[in-house]
């Protein structure tokens, strides 16, 4: 069963997702909160994962992260990893909170960008106890020089300045394609080919609310950010991490060195695909399972 709510964040932003809640009697059920990655919507595969987690006992809560989708939040299009993991905290007070939940029993989930958030809830909230990491972000510095060219990093670095400035002088900010639209040699946040064909492909018509901008500044705290730091800081909490072999994205080697970094009680699967086949298909059939058990591990009843 899946109903459309609505919470609040500490300053009052409205964030709007889905509640899960399996379809049988008795509870209270242990929860498993979760948001998407990049600039990414809920409709964008979260609700696959979310009702399998939710056959198997599980009350889900899937959202939109603030200034995207669904949720409220200005600017539009602004994306700040400090706040997006303040308001995974968020989330799971308001759900704890819920009839037929068990506070005691709370899981994150997350994938990408998020799939880095919820290595630092894990480590910073101990009402966490257990957690999931998909085709993580590990780090930003490092990440962001597979994907800009070394010729091209003085002229963002320029363009983060100017955007600075003209913020400072009461300009709105400015905003960036998360992927190239036609060429490939267009600047933007994400410029790989399969982020182009995922986020312009046939998800569309099913993620109505997702837009291809968002502002210079998130790119910016995108390279500031360094969510592979708090990896040894998870243990006791168990950490499953589930990697793409294929990924350049949020590029593989960077995710199973960071891996080794964790301590136990952990679990490393590795997908042989690339960044976002790991949402679909063969990939998603031998993951979910996988990622399910994990959960039904570490949340059950003591």
């Amino acid at each position: 069963m899946r109903e459309d709510v609505e919470f609040a964040t500490e300053d009052g932003v409205a964030l709007r997702g889905w509640l899960y809640r399996p379809d049988e009697s008795g509870g209270p059920f242990p929860v498993i909160v979760m948001a998407h990655g990049f600039s990414a919507t809920k409709e964008m595969y979260l609700d696959d994962f979310a009702e399998f987690f939710s056959a198997a006992g599980f009350a889900v809560l899937a959202y939109d992260n603030r200034n995207l989708g669904a949720s409220d939040g200005e600017p539009r299009g602004e994306i700040d990893p400090w706040q997006q993991v303040r308001d995974y905290r968020t989330a799971i007070t308001w759900v704890s909170a819920r009839p037929g939940i068990d506070a005691s029993r709370v899981g994150v989930w997350g994938s990408s960008y998020s799939g880095g958030h919820v290595l630092v809830v894990a480590a910073q909230d101990r009402r966490v106890g257990c957690v999931v990491s998909q085709v993580p972000l590990i780090s930003g510095y490092d990440n962001s020089r597979r994907l800009v060219r070394a010729d091209h990093l003085a002229g963002l670095r320029a363009a983060f300045d100017a955007d600075r400035a003209a913020r400072y002088a009461g300009q709105p900010p400015a905003m960036i394609p998360v992927c190239y639209t036609d060429d490939p040699a267009e600047p933007c946040a994400l410029p790989t080919a399969d982020t182009h064909d995922f986020f312009l492909g046939p998800i569309l018509e099913r993620a109505t609310t997702w837009r291809n901008e968002v502002t210079l500044r998130s790119v910016e705290m995108f390279t500031e950010y360094e969510p592979g730091d708090y990896l040894p800081r998870i243990s006791p909490t168990p950490l499953m991490m589930v990697v793409a072999a294929g990924d350049h994205l949020t590029v593989s080697d960077l995710s199973l060195a960071a891996y080794g970094r964790a301590n136990e009680p952990k679990r490393l699967l590795v997908l042989p695909v690339g960044h976002f086949e790991a949402y679909v298909g063969d990939a998603f059939r031998v993951s979910a399972p996988a990622q399910r058990d994990w959960f039904l591990m570490h949340l059950s009843k003591r």
